[in-house]
């Protein structure tokens, strides 16, 4: 007996390890989006008829599975915070796992509602948010995608877990499940379909300007003057006529306020060349805290717009507990990391004269409530200028990408994204990639994009919609637990 209960767990530990491998597979940069469906259809087997502590350690150990290659990038920073990341973000793996009630057929109808709420909650704790490797981003490719627009990732979620347990159950030859769940896929894409979108109101010639360099260079480290002088070499190849010239996060770096300072003077010769704003990713330093902005400089030499990041990158640019980690870690943190960013509090849009630009600056890109917030503010299309030139590999580069495609589809908006090193790329309405760079090269990214007006159900409504209908559909399935004890 004993050795049958070991052989069960450890057939168990491997479905763990297969399905949460599977949807790592999933996730961009290797983006092969079926395997994500695949294996959330192996979780009904894997915590089926077992109790709710061990529901959560088996869910732990796929989102180990799933998390561990998917951020192996955070190694490059900190062996210790790869682990602790790994770790903590596979609890939310395993807390869905324990909200899920006893029995293949409640489990069937639970697995969507309570993965699309883990996936929402690390979109908010810890500090603020950590929301990579997200099963949405996964989809992007898929032609699920679409239905981002009616609920944003949350829904999207809620569909490739549907889809998945659908799979399941046709496995299973349990016919009525799959049916159901094949129903409720196409009804979703259906209403994608008809949903609300926005609609275009005037081209826009932009050019997107990506300097070039080395990878994995960390700022504390860089040549911010190397940086600048890259990217104002790179816009020599802008070509006129264009309406708005887009630089990266952070590539224009001074001490103290930018007016004044021979990076604005180059600033305006360049925007009075090609005869349009040139939006420029600044970061002023000051005397124990910063500030990350991106400022609309025209070529009259006037600033007209600025926007400071409001979600800034825990750890990267403000570090939680600062005293208490620089006395553990030996002043290592405040090494990597000397100053905290002072984060914005105005709404992200930019106004210029060729229109409204929504702005989501590098990391708000993962976080679909910084641009709701840029285009129920006016925002025509999405900017998000970013910088990834710190990190290890493309991994984070190539998920970013992926959330541009998912705001894209979220917001009706074409995404412009700039980068120093790579990803730069265009983004249409529909969420695909009209044109992205290769890692490191010096290029412009020239394109005819449109602004457009009009909120989608995403932008209008927000994710509460779909959260509310998913925690509806966990209680139902918890009460059909009850009247059906003891079904595997």
């Amino acid at each position: 007996m004993i050795r049958a209960l070991r052989a069960g767990r450890a057939a168990r530990a491997g479905r763990a390890v297969l399905a949460g491998m599977a949807i790592a597979l999933a996730m961009p940069p290797w983006g092969w989006w079926p395997l994500a469906i695949i294996g959330i259809a192996l979780f009904p087997g894997l915590f089926a008829a077992t109790s709710r502590q061990s529901r959560f350690w088996w869910g732990w150990l796929a989102g180990l599975a799933w998390l561990v290659p998917s951020t192996v990038w955070v190694v490059d920073f900190s062996v210790p915070g790869y682990v602790v990341t790994a770790g903590l973000l596979s609890a939310f793996v395993g807390l869905a796992a324990a909200a899920l009630p006893e029995g293949r057929p409640a489990t069937y109808l639970a697995i969507p509602a309570v993965l699309a709420g883990a996936e929402f909650a690390r979109s908010v704790v810890p500090f603020g948010g950590v929301p990579l490797s997200t099963l949405a981003m996964s989809q992007v490719g898929s032609p699920l995608a679409p239905v981002s627009r009616i609920g944003g990732s949350v829904m999207l979620t809620v569909a490739t877990a549907t889809a998945a347990m659908a799979l399941a159950a046709a496995v299973g030859r349990q016919w009525r499940a799959a049916t159901a769940g094949l129903a409720v896929i196409g009804g979703l894409l259906a209403l994608a379909a008809v949903a609300p979108d926005g609609h275009d109101i005037g081209p826009l010639e932009v050019a997107v300007v990506q300097g070039g360099g080395p990878q994995r260079t960390r700022a504390v480290y860089s040549d911010a003057d190397a940086v600048f002088e890259r990217h104002l070499a790179a816009s020599a190849a802008v070509e006129m006529p264009v309406a708005l010239v887009l630089w990266p996060e952070n590539v224009v770096s001074v001490t103290g306020p930018l007016a004044g300072t021979s990076e604005e003077h180059s600033l305006i010769e360049l925007a009075g060349r090609v005869e349009a704003p040139v939006i420029a990713g600044i970061v002023e330093s000051f005397p124990g805290r910063f500030f990350n902005a991106s400022v609309v400089i025209t070529p009259d030499g006037s600033t007209i717009s600025r926007y400071d990041k409001v979600r800034r990158v825990p750890f990267g640019e403000y570090v939680p507990f600062r005293r208490s980690l620089d006395l553990l870690s030996g002043g290592a943190v405040s090494r990597f990391v000397p100053s905290d960013a002072v984060p914005g509090t105005k709404p992200a849009v930019l106004e210029t004269r060729r229109g409204t630009m929504g702005v989501v600056i590098s990391w708000e890109v993962f976080f679909e409530r910084r641009a709701r917030d840029a285009i129920s503010h006016g925002g025509e299309v999405l900017l998000n200028p970013t910088n990834g030139s710190s990190y290890w590999l493309t991994i984070v580069q190539s998920q970013q990408v992926a959330s541009s495609q998912l705001r894209a589809l979220e917001t009706g908006r074409w995404v412009l994204q700039a980068a120093p090193t790579g990803f730069s790329a265009v983004v249409s309405p529909d969420g695909t990639v009209q044109q992205r760079t290769a890692i490191s090269e010096t290029a412009v990214l020239h394109q005819t994009v449109w602004r457009r007006a009009g909120f989608t159900w995403s932008v209008r409504f927000g994710p509460w919609p779909a959260l509310a209908a998913c925690l509806l559909v966990l209680l139902v399935a918890h009460l059909m637990a009850r009247r059906r004890p003891g079904t595997a």
